[in-house]
């Protein structure tokens, strides 16, 4: 009999990747040691280099330095999110770390670290404010350390400019939205290039003759379009504005081809263009899937990427741009299940309460014998989106051979189906967003083939949230099974407990505690946990900072005390999801057979 560890992928890869400047190396972060540690291989091929040998960090970002002889990059310990940064050349015994601030929180930039004379390297700390993140600039040789901004606010690094005088950066204004801004590397003065209405500016790279910054922005539009801001005056000329967001840009580094990447409900569109004539390149249509971490060569011949589809797992892939080829770098796969018999998910569509209509990604096996049994799982963030993946590293398809179906929506919060879409869960938590999953249920109910009695729940971080908001307040539907992990109960407490970096992001986005703790009280599933009667799975990590473990604890504290039977997972070494490769195997597969244990008929 196959278990859930026939279908997890023999190697797992972190969301990051990064091409070395002669195109010739890139870096990933993969947990062949069991955590995910610091990789480079060949872009041509052959075998790869573990080059950290971390047992309880986890790698989160890379960056080359300008002569490919070394790498900066970031790390946290144990999943607590305060990554450090590291120096490391491949064949060093040991990183050497550049950052040792207990408590505080250091990254790198989205752009390049280091300067483009590999003289400095930018990063981003809150080592002085945990409110604040400043831009340090630390010379390499000498370890010599300058702030160049620390005026405050929720700041992200982009990059330098391609003569070394300026850093890119964005500031957080409202919610999920911010502006772009330069800041002088030498005096420090700042000044805004973003367009004066509200929007979202994701920084990109700039161009070689540091004459703009390539950005997605949503400035007025419902999606994220692809543009080009002008450095001296902030100018905005706009290169592709699809109904759809761009999600990822890069740039070569002779800056003749631009590559980037466009999310069609939740599926990766590739697309690239040569500036110098301005003609399309002959990409590939992906397959349905996802891919993310772009970037291209500097002479523009060829881009990588990590890729997922359905049916197959997290792969490095490398994009061969003057014939579209594909050629997979890695090759990670099943344990021991067939690829072949996966299910291909169905991207079907259910009305709510308020006439919108909520897109979900349906996986129903259908060699089953009707009714089945149905998994509705519900995605973080909220501000994140089901894409159509090898979700949870397996855990869709391993459901699917034991007859149990998955339908996974996309409801109001979700990104990638416009600004306003996005927005309508802001300080709304537990309120119209637990209306989209009462009608997910009614939708499945609706169907011949699913059995209207074993409808279960599964989340994690807002997802877990919105388990237990199910679970407490919509009692009715009679769930068979619930599964919350680090889910939020009680947004009061949530919002108390934010890391002072946050704070105001909480507060625009869930609730202001001081000024708001009725309403959210008031949608918070511990103030209806006595309406809990489905069995109940709780897993939480120990280290996690964005929900502490006190959230699930006074859940599970106020079932108990009821008498009603809950599982709760403590794991003593992880955080905000699952690093550790064989904490990851066990925690899917207790879930997985619980859930089993109550959809399968």
């Amino acid at each position: 009999m196959s278990s859930y560890r026939d279908f997890r992928p023999t190697l797992r890869f972190q969301a990051m990747l990064a091409l070395s400047p002669d195109g010739q190396q890139v870096a990933y972060a993969d947990d062949a040691a069991g955590q995910f540690n610091l990789t480079v291989q060949p872009v041509a091929g052959g075998s790869s280099r573990r080059i950290t040998g971390f047992q309880d960090h986890t790698v989160r970002r890379a960056s080359w330095h300008p002569d490919g002889m070394s790498l900066v990059f970031e790390a946290d310990h144990k999943g607590d999110d305060l990554t450090q940064l590291y120096l490391v050349a491949p064949g060093d015994e040991e990183p050497q770390a550049i950052t040792e601030t207990v408590g505080a929180q250091f990254k790198l930039p989205t752009g390049r670290a280091f300067s483009p004379d590999g003289q400095f390297i930018a990063y981003e700390g809150n080592d002085r404010d945990p409110a604040d993140q400043d831009i340090i600039v630390r010379t390499v040789k000498t370890g010599e350390v300058r702030r160049i901004y620390t005026d405050g606010g929720r700041m992200s690094l982009g990059g330098w400019s391609p003569d070394g005088s300026e850093l890119s950066f964005s500031l957080g204004t409202g919610g999920y939205d911010h502006v772009l801004h330069v800041v002088s590397v030498e005096d420090g003065a700042v000044r805004r290039l973003s367009p004066p209405e509200n929007a979202s500016v994701y920084l990109g790279p700039w161009l070689p003759d540091g004459s703009g910054i390539v950005v997605r922005t949503d400035a007025g539009r419902e999606f994220k379009g692809l543009a080009v801001i002008n450095a001296a005056d902030g100018h905005l000329t706009w290169l592709d504005t699809p109904d759809w967001d761009v999600e990822s840009v890069t740039l070569s580094a002779n800056g003749r081809v631009l590559v980037w990447m466009v999310n069609v409900d939740g599926a990766t569109e590739l697309h690239a263009r040569d500036l110098t004539t301005g003609d399309d390149l002959p990409v590939p249509a992906l397959p349905l899937g996802q891919a993310d971490e772009l970037a291209v060569s500097a002479d523009g011949s060829f881009a990588v990427m990590r890729m997922s589809t359905p049916a197959r797992p997290w792969n490095i892939a490398v994009v061969d741009l003057a014939t579209g080829a594909v050629r997979w770098l890695t090759d990670s796969r099943p344990e021991a299940a067939d690829s072949t018999s996966f299910v291909e998910p169905t991207l079907v569509h259910y009305e709510t309460f308020d006439g919108r209509t909520i897109p979900a990604y349906l996986y129903r096996p259908t060699d089953k014998v009707a009714p089945i049994g149905v998994l509705l799982s519900v995605h973080g963030g909220p501000t994140y989106q089901e894409r159509p993946v090898y979700m949870y590293d397996g855990f869709y398809q391993y459901l699917a051979s034991q007859g149990i179906a998955v339908l996974a929506p996309n409801a109001r919060g979700s990104t990638g189906y416009g600004k306003p879409y996005q927005k309508l869960v802001y300080r709304d938590w537990g309120g119209d967003d637990l209306k989209d999953f009462a009608h997910a249920a009614r939708y499945l109910q609706a169907q011949d083939w699913a059995d209207p009695a074993k409808i279960g729940l599964f989340g994690a971080s807002y997802g877990g949230f919105v388990v237990l908001s199910c679970l407490a307040r919509l009692p009715e539907i009679d769930w068979a099974a619930g599964v919350s992990m680090f889910g939020p109960s009680n947004l009061v407490t949530l919002a108390e407990a934010t890391p002072k970096a946050f704070r105001s992001l909480v507060a625009e986005v869930i609730g202001d505690p001081d000024t708001e703790a009725d309403r959210m009280l008031a949608q918070s599933p511990i103030t209806y946990a006595d309406q809990i009667r489905s069995p109940l799975f709780v897993w939480q990590g120990a280290r996690d900072t964005r929900v502490p473990q006190g959230e699930s604890d006074q859940l599970v504290d106020r079932l108990r005390a009821r008498g009603v039977e809950v599982r709760y997972d403590v794991y003593p070494d992880e955080g905000h999801g699952l690093t550790k490769t064989e904490n990851q195997i066990q925690a899917r597969s207790d879930v997985a057979e619980f859930l089993i244990a109550h959809l399968r008929n």
